[in-house]
């Protein structure tokens, strides 16, 4: 075994091309996102991990339905359009606004070594998903975010080896998370214009 950014895939190796962003590499770091909630150990972030979760289910559901049309996430969406009902693409805008959150939540905690994770994730939330919500949801990402770990409970989780070997040390695990946040950011940005540029978010 090895610390947790070693065991999934990193977003740093999701093939991005012309054509856009791979599909089952990118659901692949999606889930491996998914289990780093578990990481922080709060029974108050079962609801964002479960939302992501649902949205990842519904991107899949589509590329197993059709795999040659949803090689990438683009194709998948453009596929999908003349549809009545476009699952995947709400799913997927759903899901992109979920990964959003949690790495700005990250980057924030990378950039200010001192900051406790909660203020990291309630000033992500702020400029993220705080827009998208109703009074009831905002609630609930209210409690999660104060029942963040302390951050190096986290961080001391993220370096360790399940296995019972040797931790990652700091500057390895700085360097790998700062990777893998860099490569995220960039396909959240990616998906988000080729979303506003088509017009594909209407409705949702």
């Amino acid at each position: 075994m090895a610390p947790y950014l070693e065991t999934v895939k990193s977003f740093a190796d999701v093939p991005v091309t012309e054509a856009g962003v791979d599909t089952v590499t990118f659901l692949e770091a999606s889930d491996g996102l998914v289990g780093l909630f578990d990481l922080l150990g709060s029974a108050a972030f079962s609801v964002v991990q479960a939302d992501i979760k649902g949205n990842i289910t519904k991107v899949r559901a589509r590329y197993d339905a059709a795999p040659t049309l949803s090689t990438t996430l683009e194709l998948l969406v453009e596929n999908e359009k003349g549809e009545k009902k476009r699952v995947a693409t709400e799913g997927l805008l759903w899901l992109l606004r979920g990964l959003s959150f949690t790495c700005k939540a990250l980057q924030n905690a990378q950039a200010n070594k001192t900051e406790e994770l909660a203020a990291a994730f309630i000033k992500a939330y702020e400029i993220t998903l705080k827009k998208f919500h109703n009074f009831v949801v905002k609630g609930v990402f209210s409690v999660a975010m104060k029942a963040c770990p302390y951050r190096a409970d986290f961080y001391t989780k993220l370096a360790a080896d399940p296995s019972g070997g040797p931790p990652a040390s700091q500057d390895k695990l700085n360097e790998e998370l700062d990777r893998w946040l860099e490569a995220l950011s960039a396909i959240v940005a990616k998906e988000e214009a080729f979303y506003e540029a088509g017009g594909h978010a209407k409705g949702f």
